[in-house]
């Protein structure tokens, strides 16, 4: 699999070499334009092959030398260490994935910190503090340890009781926490990460309420987030079951656009 997504990671690298214009884009963006979002590509592109490269590497070698199992014998000796029963499977499991999430999170560092402030600010993208990069990282292993437990708890219980049903009631657990974790991201997860305020009055709210109207898109609230505190890349999207549809915009996606394209 590796080899085969490399084959086409370099036929994708070698559409970003040529350094002229295509024909279909002439008139639509500059030469300038066209440079820098080349540049950014290769860059990005260059990262990519040794950030995948060392991690089938580290992901082999974890499976040649049998780091798992061993690190299943630890994380048991850690919980009798601490006074808990090693032979209860959700506390030994979770002890498990907790040094798992760990090890994952400071394997990735380098490279998580090279992509935001060395080729994101190279490119002049990056707009986060190294006090902001850490908060969210601190914020997002804390809502882990808050879900992940009773997630896994109950998969684990379902394995240990549901018999020959056992892929059926899997299946059943995995569509409802999906659907509730998607309900439930973007009102109580989401803001506690970016600020979330209601769309001013105006042109722009105007006409999307009209374009909504126009599609029979269930609109109900329109939203900008401060997601020029992280990055000036520009986003939107759109999120919510039924008759209760939000929009979502970047503010630097307002700020880039003009005449509300």
């Amino acid at each position: 699999m590796f080899f085969f997504e490399t084959y086409l990671d370099l036929r994708q690298h070698a559409a970003h070499k040529p350094p002229r214009l295509p024909k279909t884009l002439e008139g639509v963006i500059s030469q300038e334009k066209f440079e820098k979002a080349r540049a950014y590509s290769l860059d990005k592109s260059h990262f990519h092959f040794l950030h995948e490269f060392v991690t089938v590497v580290m992901n082999s070698a974890i499976l040649l030398f049998r780091i798992l199992p061993w690190f299943w014998k630890k994380s048991g000796n850690f919980l009798v260490l601490v006074g808990l029963d090693a032979e209860n499977e959700i506390l030994h499991t979770l002890a498990f994935l907790g040094g798992v999430m760990l090890w994952s999170q400071i394997t990735d560092l380098p490279f998580s910190l090279y992509s935001n402030f060395v080729i994101e600010t190279r490119h002049g993208f990056n707009k986060q503090t190294v006090w902001l990069y850490f908060r969210d990282m601190i914020k997002g292993m804390f809502l882990a340890v808050i879900l992940g437990p009773p997630i896994v708890s109950a998969i684990i219980i379902i394995v240990q009781k549901a018999g020959p049903y056992l892929a059926i009631y899997l299946w059943g657990f995995m569509l409802v926490l999906s659907l509730v974790m998607m309900t439930i991201y973007p009102i109580l997860i989401a803001p506690l990460l970016n600020k979330f305020t209601p769309l001013p009055e105006g042109e722009l709210k105007e006409k999307i309420e009209n374009l909504a109207s126009s599609q029979k898109f269930p609109l109900k609230k329109l939203y900008v987030v401060d997601g020029s505190t992280r990055s000036s890349h520009s986003n939107a999207y759109m999120y919510g079951f039924f008759k209760n549809k939000r929009i979502v915009l970047y503010d630097t996606l307002i700020q880039q656009c003009k005449n509300n394209e």
